[in-house]
């Protein structure tokens, strides 16, 4: 049974009518938690201890893991409590700095992966020239873009949202309080909120994909005109761990914002949340590790160092 003592917050239904389901979840949950946690923090640390990773790619890509580890932070502990037992409440404050990172943060993702997306493109259609692009202050100042661009689309989203009149029930049908969610629990009119997510939706998703897309489309283009199998072989393995990061987080993202509304859709759109939350910053970094020798190399490297002080 779903505890109702506290009013003035939240209920967090997530899967709440199916509490075997949520004993599961949350044994998978609580691993790729720790597994997030571990690799992504692994990433940074090679990132920064390695001279060798010292590039704009591995710039971006310890930027991504950072965002991760406080992406899932933000959201994981609650939803670990509300699995384990039958308290799925979260205060009004809890909810609204849960949102308000929440978005930060989703927003903050969806540029990041453009930007990468650029620096991918340089990399195979502009070789000769990558170093002179894409110098230290672009990288920065690029980084710096992405975060801004974040905070500023939660400064205007999280209040109008969190201004909506609840029904008295304030049942969130959600594992966290993210804006389609709270939107449904509104009793009063919630035409300018859904206008204004229709907006951001197109600026801080479509937009950025198509971005991404266009540079697909070309180094795809400069890729199929190399000649030997084994140099295409090389351009398409720099930018395939980030074409499946993409299509991961953007496919996840699109089925939570720009789903139908009908209960089946919005069912649906639990799963597609939990793995959006969950799922997508635990195999980030597996993706980018498992095929990438220089990471793999780095690590060995860094074990070796350890191995060396220890025996010393």
């Amino acid at each position: 049974m779903v505890n109702q003592s506290s009013p003035m917050g939240f209920l967090l239904l997530g899967f709440s009518e199916h509490p075997a389901l949520e004993r599961a979840l949350f044994v998978v949950v609580f691993t790729s938690y720790l597994l997030t946690l571990v690799a992504n923090t692994l990433i940074i640390l090679l990132s920064v201890l390695d001279p060798r990773l010292h590039s704009p790619m591995y710039f971006f890509l310890s930027n991504l893991s950072f965002l991760d580890l406080c992406f899932t932070t933000t959201c994981v502990p609650q939803m670990l409590v509300n699995l384990w037992g039958p308290k799925k409440t979260i205060s009004f404050l809890g909810c609204s700095v849960q949102l308000f990172i929440f978005l930060s943060l989703g927003t903050t993702e969806c540029i990041l992966l453009t930007v990468m997306a650029f620096d991918r493109y340089v990399a195979v259609c502009q070789p000769l020239h990558y170093a002179t692009i894409i110098h230290p202050r672009l990288c920065w100042q690029l980084a710096s873009v992405a975060w801004v661009i974040g905070l500023v689309e939660s400064v205007v989203q999280t209040p109008s949202t969190l201004r909506l009149p609840f029904c008295p029930h304030r049942q969130v049908d959600d594992f966290v309080c993210e804006v389609p969610a709270l939107i449904r629990l509104s009793c009063g009119d919630t035409s300018y909120n859904e206008i204004q997510m229709a907006v951001a939706s197109v600026f801080i998703l479509v937009v950025p994909l198509s971005l991404i897309l266009v540079s697909y489309g070309a180094i795809t283009r400069a890729v199929l005109r190399i000649n030997s199998a084994k140099g295409r072989r090389k351009a398409f393995g720099t930018c395939s761990s980030h074409l499946a990061v993409v299509t991961l987080f953007y496919s996840s993202v699109i089925a939570v914002y720009l789903q139908p509304k009908t209960p089946y859709a919005q069912e649906r759109g639990k799963f597609f949340a939990l793995f959006y939350a969950v799922g997508t910053p635990s195999l980030n970094p597996l993706i980018y590790t498992l095929r990438n020798k220089e990471v793999t190399r780095a690590f060995r490297r860094l074990l070796g160092k350890e191995m060396g002080l220890t025996q010393s």
